[in-house]
């Protein structure tokens, strides 16, 4: 390669980039603001520099400053998104964080390894911002169901997506790219020199094995003190809402999910018997008899051993009862943990308006278990709060009925004139179960296109996304609420900054000046600064581009050391997945609304990840090849 001087093109994107490191650190704006004033900063730039200079174009030609917004990466993750609202939608994604919930528990040292671990792999053989954004809605899940804070779980998926793409060659973009570029730079090799070989689909799987086991060891040992602990919730969402209602009725309370033994006084009962043998102070919400899981049950459901329930009631009352029936509470929600998260259900507000069909019945007549699902906690009658006995009260026109219910049921009573919900902050969320063969069916299909064809990338997974809206598994509207534009700006902006230190040579001139400087050094040394190099690149600039730029550096570099020139150019496309410490890879610009991660939360957990990164991907490949 011919040696580069350095231009006053050079300086100035240099000037940027510090620039944009300045605006990304010190986060005065945010990021994908930052983004974008990068983006048109450097359009500006570019449209007035051949006026000062003579030059006969930019930094960047102005009429590509937004490619990127139509760029494969872009379009992709917007593809990507739409499909996995499409199978959360359709109530696949529940089902995945069920599993996960049952096979790791409900704590952070068991569920990290285990999500984590799993996108690793899905990671391995589809595009790892692909496995990232169809397990961010069963991250959500699992968040709602453990109280465990987004934040605290997925940067180790997000982490963990990347360094699964280092398992197979086809786990990401530079190592597709790689076999490509060995042919082209055995063409210019000089005589004398061995063509180097291509690498085959698992020759990278030990060392991709362990990157991802190296990541999930680090979030298991040290996630405690380098994950932040961003929109914190409480183990149980309902007890903020019963605070709520604490103050404004006098009703307080908490849910226990207990179990019921063999030798338990309540088995054979119904649910009311054992509501009146609690004097209706303890509420059976939810039960599991029999395989079956019930949330308000109704009153006739007998009650066998072994059936698990969760009562609703004050501390000391339900602790009561259950030391007098033999029933033994567990720490927390287990069984019932998803159903009765705070965004599937809670304690809702309802009053009688004048012409409804229910005034003049009581609510024995009623029946507002079974019939609406309701289960009334205290009725409220002018300015007297009735909180017992009420079960055959004659409702009357202005009674407001405080219940526990599931959201689902309270958004259908909402199309019911006979009631006036008063609670209207509470989370929709309409799942359509029967449109699931569906979503499986359009997710294999995109899922195919990618891996069994050469079609573009954002093309096949729009063929799947297109597929979720037509056949309805998705609204049009609902499949633009699923993306993520702080995701798009921020990595739509980027592109041209990256092009830019691409087009004008700085990246070049700095991977020349650098490795200048290491001359007659051992090639380890040179093997390490190469992978130091690609790490820098891929913070600033495509993942594609630095592969593409150092590749053939790397290559004539180990042959001057009498180095292995195969091995150097791996190293490459290994190193361009160190990508943790800024949020400009896909993967952690796509995670980072979602948790509340700030620039310096990446700094601080992805610092320590990348240079564990670099010792063991250095390690393994030395001792693999």
């Amino acid at each position: 390669m011919s040696e580069l001087s350095l231009s006053a093109e050079m300086i100035s994107v240099m000037i940027i980039l510090a620039f944009t490191m300045y605006l990304f650190i010190s986060e005065v704006v945010r990021v994908d603001v930052a983004a974008v004033i990068i983006m048109v900063l450097l359009g500006l730039i570019s449209y007035v520099w051949p006026l000062f200079t003579g030059a006969e174009q930019g930094l960047i030609d102005v009429k590509h400053l937004f490619d990127g917004f139509a760029s494969n990466a872009v379009i992709s993750i917007i593809a990507v998104m739409i499909i996995g609202a499409g199978l959360d939608k359709s109530g696949i994604m529940s089902k995945v964080a069920a599993k996960i919930l049952q096979v790791g528990g409900k704590t952070e040292k068991s569920i990290i390894p285990l999500i984590a671990g799993t996108v690793g792999v899905i990671s391995s053989f589809m595009q790892n911002v692909g496995a990232a954004a169809l397990f961010l809605p069963v991250v959500r899940r699992v968040s709602d169901s453990t109280g465990l804070p987004m934040s605290r779980l997925l940067m180790p998926m997000g982490f963990c997506a990347i360094l699964g793409g280092t398992v197979t060659m086809i786990g990401s973009s530079p190592l597709i790219l790689l076999n490509d570029l060995i042919l082209t730079s055995n063409r210019s090799l000089p005589e004398g020199v061995a063509h180097m070989q291509t690498f085959n689909l698992f020759d990278v799987t030990p060392i991709g094995i362990a990157l991802v086991l190296t990541g999930m060891t680090y979030f298991v040992l040290a996630g405690r003190y380098v994950l932040p602990a961003n929109n914190e919730k409480s183990g149980d969402a309902t007890q903020d809402t019963l605070a709520y209602f604490k103050q404004t009725y006098g009703l307080e309370g908490r849910q226990m999910e207990v179990r019921v033994a063999d030798d338990s006084p309540l088995v054979g009962k119904t649910v009311e018997a054992i509501e009146t043998l609690a004097s209706h102070k303890v509420l059976i919400i939810a039960s599991h008899t029999d395989g079956i899981l019930r949330v308000s049950p109704a009153r006739d459901i007998q009650i066998p051993g072994g059936a698990a329930l969760v009562l609703l009631g004050a501390a000391e009352d339900i602790e009561a009862f259950c030391n007098s029936q033999h029933l033994s509470v567990k720490a927390q929600l287990d069984v019932f943990g998803d159903v009765l998260s705070h965004n599937k259900a809670g304690i809702a507000e309802i009053v009688i308006p004048p012409a409804s069909h229910l005034v003049g019945k009581s609510l024995m007549d009623v029946r507002m278990r079974k019939t609406y699902g309701l289960n009334i906690l205290a009725v409220f009658r002018g300015q007297q709060t009735l909180r017992e006995g009420f079960r055959n009260l004659i409702l009357q026109s202005g009674d407001t009925l405080i219940a526990h219910t599931r959201w689902d049921d309270l958004a259908e009573l909402e199309k019911n004139r006979d009631f006036v919900i008063v609670t209207g902050d509470y989370p929709h969320e309409e799942l359509r179960p029967h449109k699931m063969h569906f979503a499986l069916a359009f997710f294999a299909i995109a899922l195919g296109l990618v891996l069994f064809t050469d079609l573009r990338l954002s093309v096949a997974l729009l063929t799947g996304a297109l597929g979720m809206i037509l056949s309805g598994v998705l609204t049009i509207d609902e499949a633009y609420e699923s993306v993520s534009w702080k995701t798009v700006f921020l990595l739509a902006s980027l592109i041209p900054l990256g092009m830019a230190v691409e087009t004008t040579g700085t990246a070049a001139w700095i991977a020349q000046q650098t490795l200048s400087l290491l001359g007659g050094v051992p090639s380890w040394v040179l093997q390490a600064a190469i992978a130091i190099l690609a790490t820098f690149f891929t913070l600033v600039m495509s993942n594609v581009g630095a592969t593409v730029l150092l590749v053939p550096l790397a290559v004539n570099i180990a042959i001057g050391a009498g180095a292995d020139p195969r091995v150097f150019a791996l190293t490459v496309a290994i190193a361009t997945s160190n990508s943790f410490l800024i949020p400009t890879h896909q993967v952690n610009a796509l995670i980072m609304g979602p948790a509340g991660y700030r620039v310096k939360d990446f700094m601080r957990a992805g610092g320590i990840m990348t240079l564990l990164f670099l010792i063991v991907a250095m390690t393994m490949l030395n001792l693999v090849f």
